[in-house]
């Protein structure tokens, strides 16, 4: 197969996976797409080991890193030192009652230790993603993408001076424009069935606007879970496909068993766009988490980052206990089809495998 984003980065297939786990970003380059990290639970520190592992994992293929940078936050004033602070004063009490009282009301319990909790801010802002971007920028990835809207001027052009490409996703063909107007090489375009932060428009709707609205290379995703969703992604004028939600079931992801088992017995319908993990909306696993910020008795959430900080801990807390009825996480509307755990060496094998069905299924119909 062969786009402008396979001829850009050196790869056999326009095949880019997202994941916060090493093991899955370096199967899925080794197996000729590109994998990318999630930087976004790592501190600076973390995020050295992680891509210093991937180093000597991917056999020299190519892989990214994805960082969070918003381009509106609360607290963008505050100075990095007190940012922490400042935020936290910010957080209301009954906020924060309203979470101790969810988590009790299911019989939680506490974290273990102090040394489990405080990951309160990681990469929500600009301050915290930049130290990030620095680490990244030391190792030989070939892509930086930014998640959530368009990446600063001078981060494209740091990304630039060492020989890195950068993509961003939209959810818009007007945040596809903006993403030009700084600089971005690719625009992964993400319609509302992803998982994670995403707009209110489909994929098949959002990709051949964005498609006819820029002239870099498009990747679709949102809803690419198979080799005939990325066939359709691809006819619409994407030159290659994003996915996230499709590894979360991998043999080599470290997804949480309770979190995968949940992923493989869900349905489609069973997500929902919420603001209750960071402030905006975000397709999530439903359940009771996500009912209780949608009920009478909820306080309504705060805005990006103050509601990650209010939450975190809560959601490491159910992340360690038995509670499902609790345990929510991003994930997209394909999880109705992810329903067998795999090797990420088959899936990449299925999605070939799939797209060349489809065209084929394809040249059937027009040679009729």
């Amino acid at each position: 197969m062969r786009t402008r984003v396979t001829d850009m980065f050196g790869i056999e297939l326009p095949i880019f996976a997202f994941s916060h786990c090493r093991d899955v970003v370096a199967a899925v380059s080794r197996a000729g797409g590109m994998g990318v990290l999630g930087a976004l639970y790592f501190t600076p520190e973390e995020l050295e080991m992680e891509l210093k592992w991937i180093d000597d994992h991917v056999d020299g293929r190519p892989y990214g890193v994805d960082v969070v940078m918003p381009a509106s936050y609360e607290g963008a004033e505050f100075a990095a030192d007190e940012l922490v602070g400042r935020l936290q004063a910010m957080i209301p009490e009954g906020h924060r009652r309203f979470v101790a009282d969810l988590l009790a009301s299911h019989g939680v319990p506490p974290l273990s230790s102090d040394a489990d909790a405080g990951k309160v801010l990681l990469g929500w802002t600009d301050a915290t993603a930049r130290p990030q971007v620095e680490v990244a920028l030391r190792h030989p990835i070939a892509l930086l993408a930014n998640a959530l809207g368009p990446p600063p001027a001078d981060v494209v052009e740091l990304a630039h001076a060492h020989g890195v490409k950068v993509a961003a996703l939209a959810s818009t063909p007007r945040h596809a424009l903006k993403q030009v107007e700084v600089g971005v090489d690719v625009v992964v375009a993400q319609g509302t069935e992803a998982g994670g932060h995403t707009g209110e428009i489909t994929t098949m709707v959002l990709i051949p606007q964005v498609v006819d609205a820029v002239d870099v290379p498009v990747l679709a995703a949102g809803g690419i879970g198979n080799g005939r969703q990325m066939a359709a992604g691809m006819a619409l004028g994407a030159e290659g496909v994003w996915t996230g939600s499709l590894w979360l079931t991998v043999e080599e992801a470290d997804t949480p068993e309770m979190a995968k088992r949940r992923i493989l017995q869900a349905t489609s319908r069973d997500t929902v766009r919420s603001r209750s993990w960071t402030g905006k909306p975000a397709r999530l696993l439903r359940n009771e988490w996500t009912d209780a910020w949608e009920s009478q008795e909820s306080p309504g959430t705060l805005p990006m980052p103050l509601q990650f900080m209010l939450v975190s801990d809560a959601l490491r807390r159910i992340g360690r206990s038995d509670v499902s009825e609790l345990a929510t996480f991003p994930a997209g509307q394909i999880i109705g089809i992810t329903n067998q755990v795999r090797s990420t060496r088959d899936v990449m094998y299925a999605l070939v495998e799939e797209y060349t069905e489809a065209l084929d299924r394809l040249g059937r119909v027009t040679d009729a």
